[in-house]
This record gives structure tokens, sequence and C-alpha cells, in this order.
């Protein structure tokens, strides 16, 4: 599967900038984080539920941070296993583009894999869940951001 989209976010670049970066934020923003931990400033480990069609399962797995280029962006790799579900393997290419002070556009282009159970729902339900998650990320990503820095 594949995604691109933007995102605009109440926020200045540079504070979009460290709250990807900051596991705590990403931690209450991405749907289903049970656990996000930092092993290094490129490394992660991360359990996430989740739930497409009929399908619930716990992920357990591993993030990779790249091609850093602060505060612009970066490129973001992890696969993780869902037990008998199946596993999930993909990257995303992310690009801020400040828009004035305080305001930044979040690029993305996502790229994945699935196999084991999830495969077998069909590429409609898998696309659409994606999308419905993305948006989720974003909607609370913006949340957080604008209740941190104060912004209107």
């Amino acid at each position: 599967m594949q995604m691109n989209d933007s995102q605009r976010v109440p926020a200045s670049r540079e504070q979009v900038w460290a709250a990807l970066n900051n596991p705590d934020v990403l931690r209450q923003c991405i749907p289903g984080c049970q656990s996000l931990e930092m092993l290094s400033p490129t490394d992660m480990t991360a359990t996430v539920v989740i739930k497409v069609g009929p399908v619930k399962a716990t992920f357990g797995g591993k993030v990779t941070l790249s091609d850093i280029d602060p505060p612009n962006g970066y490129r973001i790799v992890g696969e993780g296993s869902g037990g008998v579900a199946g596993f999930a393997k993909g990257g995303a290419t992310v690009r801020l583009e400040a828009v004035g002070e305080q305001e930044t556009i979040l690029h993305y282009e996502v790229n994945s894999q699935i196999g084991g159970k999830l495969a077998q729902l069909g590429a409609r339900l898998i696309d659409s869940t994606a999308k419905k998650l993305a948006g989720e990320f974003f909607t609370r990503f913006g949340a957080v951001i604008s209740s941190e820095t104060g912004s209107v």
C-alpha cells in the first residue's frame, strides 16, 4: 500500500520537529499505542493494538529513523509482528514545510506491506483503515502540539 498526504499543524517547524522526536508525544498520538520506548536517538520499540475489520492484533516491533535532516524531515522505517494476525512493515518519508512563523505543513509518503490474516482482508479495507489511523494520528498530534505551545 502507498499513501501520500500532507497536514497543516498549528506550530512552528522547530516545534513540530521536536514533537516528532519526542516519544511521549508520539505515544499519545499513535492510535492504539500501548508503549513506545526510545532505545537511542534513532531506534525505538513499540507495542500497538490495531483493529482492522474483524481482526484485532497486538503488534510489537521496532522503528528506525534515518536520513535525519533537522528540522526539515527524516525517513522512518518499521516492522512488527502481530502473531497469527500477521506482520506489517513499511516506511515513510516525512518532510516539514514552514508556513509563516506558527504553522507547518507536514508532508508524508508511506509505503507498507502486510502479511498473514490481515492481508486476507482486502486492499480496500486495509487502505481505509490506514487512512483513518493517519487521520486520528494527525488530529491528536495537532491537539497535543497546540496544548504544548499555547497556539490558538
